[in-house]
């Protein structure tokens, strides 16, 4: 990847794409990144409105934890409460309702029916009919648990950030906290017994692992050759037990721990996850950061480890968190973006569920309910997807474009019916169909600035604006030829509207406005009131318009611009896109999975529940109840009066070529 794109339009996202994910999935340091959201309760979602995933299916929220009961029922956990089950060996999963926006990093079911998962903020929550209900416990803590283990009967223990543990002998009615002698965050848990378990951790340079044989009443800690961080511990039985972590690490015991012995992983990587079905027969999750993931398998108890590659999944997400084996043939694993791959042959293959990308959607643009485009990165020649029944199934399209090195951005989308349509992105590229997408054909811009937005008003009259420069081009013959046009000193810009062939907004940097209604001859600034970054802007009529942008700003106009209005969003979160589906129904999309709503053309805004808390860039209104969203890791989410939701199936892909992330 190139150092420009390092330093492109979002460099707050940047970081929270790159060292949010190392904070997050590696030390869970700093402040989380559901701490806009309430403890143990959704969001105000009074609007009313229901967004389900189209892709990834069943959807594409991080998944931290999975645990197996037998060959068909499994249950999987992670990033905004999610809880997703299957009860038929993967080929169909149900998404469950947590009562929780919290992270929750595992999960642990002693049978079909009766399982605990922890999280954030000390979340606990317990199920005794399979999830069909889950019930927020009181864990008497506030740090993060990140492990959990429950033997049969009601005896399990949690640990987690600050060397915290704690211990329910009665299926977490009451949860007593233990003294494990570590202020080190303890990240895994492995219980043989309800007397016997072991717990892992670490800090720089040290591994550490704390044995009980009395049900915690006394961790002690045990001596062994480790100096990474581990992250992941699974007994099969009292004496035989491996645990994994930094650096390739993996370490065994055949004795309860008295003595730990390294084994060769082959691999420097992270290892995240571990567990053995027996004494024998085990298998190792991990990944590296800007890398690939990776899955090792062991038949003869780790004295050989191989890596299997026999799993494909699409560009975009390739972080594995954890797995889970219930025999020696059976496991799932887990990861980003709601990566689930699962073997019933000993891992001689892993089917992936079904995703048309991991990668970043930027746009998105419907013509009506079922007719639409989405956007965004893809090696080697950028991501264009297609849909004509309402987002059901997206097809992926060709932009004839190619970059093998870094692949393609493509940033902003708009189609002014089902057949006309334009997309622009990095470098100066446009590009144009007239069929509905089939067919792309480069049109010269003569810019290599960053083009983020578009807007036509007919299939002739249209304008794009870039970032780097400041660039407004405008066209009146379908971008045969674009003009550029003066705006004085550059500035970078985001968004563009037009409600006709002569009136347009655009917005950008510094809180800039510029207005025209001479078609772009002359742009005049106007007084936005705010420093803040202009993402996104969206008329309703010539005078009426509105501005989203960083620190959920929501600017107003009702007299073209003139004066504009600051609005209460009730949210802080960046705004990146706005769309109306008619003069009083709109749409705001963010940062970490936010999405505000107004019935009353702008004038007040009620949060929904998106049920993700990846970053949203585009949105689409065609209509005043049906439109959808896309953003990271590939996520397109559909709200809509009506109409069923897809069930996904299996379906082995061809793997993919390692690419570099593309930068939001």
């Amino acid at each position: 990847m190139n150092a420009r794109r390092l330093t492109i339009v979002l460099p707050f996202l940047v970081i929270t794409a790159v060292y949010g994910l190392v904070l997050a999935s590696h030390l869970e340091l700093g402040q989380s990144r559901n701490a806009v959201h309430t403890a143990n309760g959704r969001a105000d979602t009074s609007s009313g409105a229901q967004w389900r995933w189209q892709n990834p299916l069943p959807q594409g929220n991080n998944l931290r934890g999975v645990s197996l009961v037998d060959a068909n029922t499994g249950t999987l956990v992670g990033d905004y409460g999610t809880i997703v089950r299957t009860t038929d060996g993967g080929n169909n999963w149900t998404i469950q309702s947590s009562g929780t926006t919290q992270t929750l990093w595992a999960v642990s079911f002693t049978d079909s029916s009766n399982g605990t998962a922890v999280g954030e903020v000390g979340t606990i929550l317990r199920t005794t009919d399979g999830g069909a209900n889950w019930m927020t416990q009181p864990s008497g803590t506030v740090m993060n648990l990140r492990a959990v283990s429950f033997t049969a009967g009601n005896s399990g223990t949690a640990v987690g950030e600050g060397g915290v543990i704690l211990r329910t002998t009665n299926g977490g009615s009451t949860w007593v906290p233990q003294s494990s002698g570590t202020a080190e965050t303890l990240f895994g848990v492995s219980f043989s017994n309800s007397s016997t378990g072991t717990a892992v951790g670490g800090t720089f340079g040290k591994s550490e692992i704390f044995r009980t044989t009395d049900g915690g009443q006394h961790w002690i800690p045990q001596a062994n050759p480790g100096t990474e961080f581990l992250f992941d511990v699974s007994f099969t039985d009292t004496n035989n037990g491996t645990a994994v972590g930094d650096q390739g690490t993996i370490l065994r015991t055949t004795d309860g721990g008295n003595n730990w012995v390294p084994q060769t992983s082959g691999t420097t990587k992270t290892l995240y996850g571990v567990s053995f079905s027996d004494e024998n027969n085990g298998t190792v999750i991990g990944f590296e950061f800007g890398g690939t993931g990776i899955i090792l398998r062991t038949t003869d108890g780790g004295q050989n480890w191989v890596e299997q590659t026999s799993y494909s999944l699409p560009q975009g997400a390739s972080s594995l968190f954890a797995v889970s084996c219930s025999d020696a043939n059976t496991g799932t694993v887990v990861g980003e973006a709601g990566i689930i791959l699962q073997t019933a042959n000993g891992g001689q293959q892993w089917s992936s569920q079904p995703s048309v990308t991991f990668n970043y959607l930027y746009g998105v643009s419907f013509t009506d309910a079922n007719t639409g485009t989405a956007v965004g990165y893809e090696n080697p020649d950028g991501m264009i997807l297609r849909t004509t029944d309402g987002g059901n199934t997206w097809v992926r399209k060709s932009s004839g474009l190619s970059d093998p090195f870094d692949g393609i951005n493509l940033f902003g989308v708009y189609f002014v019916n089902s057949n006309i349509g334009t997309v622009v992105g990095e470098e100066g590229i446009i590009l144009r169909t007239t069929d509905g997408g089939n067919n792309w054909v480069p049109q010269t811009s003569d810019t290599t600035d960053w083009l983020y937005g578009v807007h036509f008003t007919d299939e002739n009259n249209g304008t794009v604006v870039g970032f780097l420069n400041g660039t407004i081009l405008r066209t009146t013959d379908g971008g045969q030829s674009w003009v550029p046009q003066s705006i004085g000193q550059a500035t970078g810009l985001l968004g563009v509207y037009f409600t006709d062939t002569i009136n347009g907004t655009a917005v950008g940097n510094d809180g800039v406005i510029l207005r025209t209604t001479d078609g772009g001859q002359n742009w005049i600034p106007q007084t936005s009131g705010t420093a803040n970054q202009l993402r996104a802007v969206w008329f309703t009529d010539s005078d009426t318009g509105i501005v989203a942008g960083d620190q959920g700003t929501i600017l107003r106009t009702t007299d073209g611009g003139e004066s504009w209005v600051p609005q209460d969003s009730g949210v802080s979160e960046t705004l990146l896109n706005v769309s109306f589906g008619d003069a009083l129904n709109g749409t705001a999309v963010g940062q970490l999975g936010t999405i505000i709503r107004t019935t009353d053309g702008g004038q007040s805004w009620v949060r929904e529940e998106s049920g993700t808390n990846q970053d949203l860039y585009g949105v689409s209104f065609p209509e005043t109840n049906t439109g959808n969203a896309v953003g990271a890791f590939g996520a397109i989410l559909r709200t809509a009066a009506q109409g069923p939701t897809p069930r996904p199936t299996l379906t082995p892909r061809p793997r993919p070529t390692p690419a570099p992330r593309p930068t939001p």
